[in-house]
């Protein structure tokens, strides 16, 4: 946080993040970053964060890349770079360029997570980084008359090894070559291991650092989620999508299809950008997830502690009634949730006078970091459309402090005079809540 952040912002920011923390713990996010992160001198900072998330008890595999060590390489051996249909050709000259580049980016990657620099946000931090074997890999064979030689793909992740190593606390390292039961070394792309290794060990995330801040729109504006068959319309449109882009997406879409939960596309250009994306609501890039992470359902027993926590800052701010965990207990069959990613971000309830076919629509709340998001007004035509299937005809609402928000959305002021008659005799002219109806 900044240093000009009050004591309650930062009191209040650390409270945010805090369920992401005990959310994440035990989880397993492979990363997957390229050789350019390296070869730019940025690694240093995303050391920092490995080290944090690594420290939070997560439990993570990194994937290096290493295109541009590898082009060097083949430029100071005077050898062609030589691709078939978007593939690296490995000949055996060519691997030997491959196994020193790789060699030598990892031995730098290593050397950076071990760093116990006084001054970096990990001072004295003990992560100890794990490598081996893990990758079994199979060469790629002929490819339109082509064959492509020591170019692979990944065979089998050894999943009981890489495991074994995150049991122990350790941080794993993957490197984009595998290794064939009979000896040979293969080159592998850094997109295929990482995906393959996401999907083999069941990961919570898979996130690749690219040069893009994410999946655009047509405008040019940010996607911040995607589902799988919205990202699979991106890929379909006739539209040319940066290199990046055209290279990951498809890659998110097969890690969840395959189980994967989360698939992040984030910048590797925004200093912090991976604890951006994975500590807060927004992010900062592009989440590919299965199906849409917002859900509109009833309230069951087990969301009291969620819908509380919502409530309880517009009840000590007078805007709604304090109602006790008791009574929320009694009343949760008159309650829907908002869940965002497995988190209750907003709620409501409604209470039904059929007599005089109404309904009053109380408790909407929506988590202050989540509004002005359309979050209310989804709740609010959910509401609409359950009174309507109980043939009622307006609804109405009781409110201190947010008269226009419901003006807005076609309210109008009343009477307390025009109330339903067994809410008549509840009202409290104390608080002097100004009623509004609309017709539904």
């Amino acid at each position: 946080m900044p240093a000009t952040t009050s004591p309650a912002d930062f009191v209040a920011w650390f409270r945010s993040v805090a369920p992401y923390i005990n959310a994440f713990r035990g989880k397993t996010f492979v990363i997957a970053f390229g050789g350019e992160v390296v070869a730019d001198g940025k690694f240093v900072e995303l050391t920092h964060d490995f080290n944090l998330l690594a420290a939070l008890g997560i439990r993570l595999v990194l994937v290096h890349g290493a295109r541009p060590q590898i082009e060097q390489h083949l430029a100071k051996s005077n050898l062609g770079d030589t691709y078939h249909q978007g593939i690296r050709l490995t000949d055996a000259q060519t691997m030997q360029c491959v196994k020193e580049a790789v060699g030598r980016v990892r031995l730098e990657i290593e050397a950076l997570l071990s760093m116990g620099l006084a001054n970096s946000p990990m001072a004295n931090a003990d992560i100890r980084v794990a490598g081996g074997n893990f990758i079994t890999a199979q060469p790629i064979g002929v490819i339109g008359g082509v064959d492509l030689q020591h170019t692979g793909s990944v065979r089998k992740v050894d999943v009981a090894a890489l495991n074994d190593r995150m049991d122990f606390g350790e941080v794993v390292l993957l490197s984009p070559v595998g290794y064939s039961p009979t000896g040979e070394v293969f080159n592998l792309t850094l997109e295929d291991v990482a995906t393959a290794t996401a999907v083999a060990l069941d990961a919570d995330k898979l996130l690749f650092l690219m040069d893009t801040d994410g999946v655009t729109d047509k405008k040019g504006n940010l996607l911040k989620v995607l589902t799988i068959a919205q990202s699979q319309e991106v890929l379909a449109s006739k539209r040319k999508l940066p290199d990046d882009v055209a290279l990951f997406l498809p890659c998110a879409i097969r890690a969840c299809e395959a189980g994967v939960a989360r698939t992040h596309l984030i910048s590797r250009h925004t200093d912090g950008s991976v604890l951006h994306e994975l500590f807060s609501d927004e992010g900062i890039g592009t989440m590919v997830v299965e199906s849409t992470l917002n859900t509109l359902r009833a309230a069951t027993i087990e969301d009291i502690g969620g819908i509380l926590e919502l409530l309880r800052p517009l009840e000590e701010s007078g805007i709604l009634v304090r109602r006790s965990r008791e009574l929320l207990e009694r009343e949760i069959d008159r309650f829907v949730v908002l869940e965002h990613d497995h988190r209750i971000i907003g709620c409501a309830a409604l209470y039904p006078f059929p007599d005089e076919a109404a309904a009053e629509l109380a408790c909407l709340a929506v988590d202050g970091q989540c509004r002005d998001r359309g979050y209310g007004e989804a709740i609010l035509n959910h509401m609409i459309s359950l009174a309507k299937a109980q043939k009622l005809k307006k609804l109405f609402v009781l409110t201190t402090r947010t008269a226009h928000w419901f003006i807005e959305r076609g309210f109008k002021e009343s009477d307390v005079a025009e109330l339903p008659a067994q809410k008549k005799s509840l009202y409290n002219f104390q608080r002097k809540s100004k009623v509004f109806v609309r017709k539904i």
